[in-house]
């Protein structure tokens, strides 16, 4: 009979962040698919939101339940204070009760947006030291990182790194920056976003207001322009824009504005779309601005929501990663504001990269022209997309291959082909 193997998921997952559920939902259709006598459960950010949703065991990743507020109270910061010292045996104490612990994808070696040493990064290294002290794998799995200029948090991340016993990242220039701070990074490969791995529109059999053809064909329709999906953002720059961050936001949102009004006076339908809870206040922002039915807002709660809208779009403009990801892998032509080198590298490697706009100094009349010729090549750009697409698929296999015999070596399992058939 084979031994039940305990299986720790880590990070801020259920915490309103699209992108970071999408990871977790393709770790567990992979567990469940291939290692189906896991025991899984979660330390995280949302775990009444995970175990709602996943179905899975849940605790809370900080003992300090304030600690996403600022403490500017004398009692509020010797709370958050002591809840630094009691992580250190509560991350220690959850460690301790599994065999494997994965951090499945996300952005956890980065700081391309606001980050503080003693937030994330500061949970992270607790993870990878108590696994290493313990003997627990600890996995870092298809994840994102950047070179980082703050010192302490960058000593953070390093030593994370230097600490897990497997490591792969969605794209090579994340482990670049690896190397380039200093983690030995010649056993680890590069796969695709584990988003990848999750079902498209086309596989739930679910029937749709707009059916989409096969994959690589536009939305079936009556020819007048269709409907564009703009994904946005509550973007006030990197870790390095603290200064420069009211003026960073209000040049995003006035210039997608100007976009938005531009799609409008064409007479073309917006569909506004968020990938973080944060992101409402965009959205409302821009609702107020442009005062026209045309334009519309989802409140996606998931990724499947965002492909969803997006299968059904002819165009879509984004700057989230993970909204991206969604159009890419519906085959959806996108138009990337980029706020950081994962979404060029992205793009790139998807055929697109010639359709990516700063989101740094978004200028509307440069980004019309941008989106204009990528309507104009969108037959041939939805072949691309399908290709690179089913690509991506047997790399992700590739990947849940690899990370079997990484860390089950012990148990019997299905051929690696099996995982996207099941999906």
């Amino acid at each position: 009979m084979r031994t039940a193997t305990r299986v720790g998921v880590f990070g801020l997952l259920g915490s309103g962040n699209l992108g970071n559920d999408g990871s977790l939902e393709a770790m567990l259709g992979y567990l469940r698919t291939e290692h189906p006598e896991a025991v899984v459960d979660a330390l995280c950010g949302g775990p009444e939101a995970v175990a709602t949703r996943f179905g899975i065991p849940a605790t809370r990743l900080h003992w300090y339940r304030g600690e996403y507020r600022t403490a500017s109270r004398a009692g509020a910061i010797a709370a958050k204070g002591l809840g630094k010292l009691l992580d250190v045996f509560r991350t220690a104490a959850w460690v301790r009760r599994h065999d494997v612990v994965i951090v499945p994808g996300m952005g956890v070696l980065e700081a391309t947006l606001p980050l503080r040493p003693w937030g994330f990064p500061y949970s992270l290294f607790l993870l990878c030291a108590s696994g290493r002290l313990l003997r627990t794998r600890v996995a870092l799995v298809g994840v994102g990182a950047a070179e980082i200029g703050n010192r302490p948090t960058r000593a953070l991340v390093r030593w994370s790194a230097r600490l897990a016993a497997y490591r792969s990242y969605r794209d090579t220039r994340s482990r670049d920056a690896m190397r380039a701070m200093g983690v030995d990074t010649a056993r680890d490969e590069v796969y695709p976003d584990l988003a990848f791995a999750l079902p498209t529109p086309r596989e739930w059999g679910i029937p749709r207001s707009e059916p989409v053809g096969e994959l690589g064909e536009a939305p079936s329709g009556s020819g007048s322009p269709g409907p564009v999906c703009l994904g946005v953002m509550d973007f006030h720059g990197g870790n390095d824009d603290r200064a420069q961050a009211d003026e960073i936001y209000r040049r995003y949102l006035d210039g997608t504005i100007r976009f938005v009004r531009a799609l409008v006076e064409e007479g073309r339908p917006v569909r506004l779309l968020t990938g973080d809870d944060c992101d409402a206040s965009v959205v409302a922002a821009i609702l107020d601005a442009v005062d026209s039915a045309l334009v519309t807002a989802a409140e996606p709660a998931s990724l499947a929501d965002l492909m969803n809208e997006m299968a059904a779009a002819d165009t879509v403009v984004a700057v989230r990663y993970h909204n991206l990801i969604c159009a890419l892998k519906t085959g959806t032509p996108v138009l990337a504001l980029c706020y950081a080198a994962k979404s060029d590298a992205l793009m790139d490697r998807m055929g697109l990269g010639a359709y990516c706009h700063p989101a740094r100094a978004v200028d509307a009349d440069r980004l019309l022209e941008q989106f204009r010729d990528l309507e104009k090549h969108s037959a041939e750009l939805r072949h691309t997309l399908a290709e690179r697409n089913r690509a991506a698929a047997q790399q992700l296999d590739d990947q849940f291959a690899a990370l079997t015999a990484a860390l089950f070596p012990a148990t019997d399992h299905a051929p690696a082909h099996t995982h996207r058939e099941a999906r």
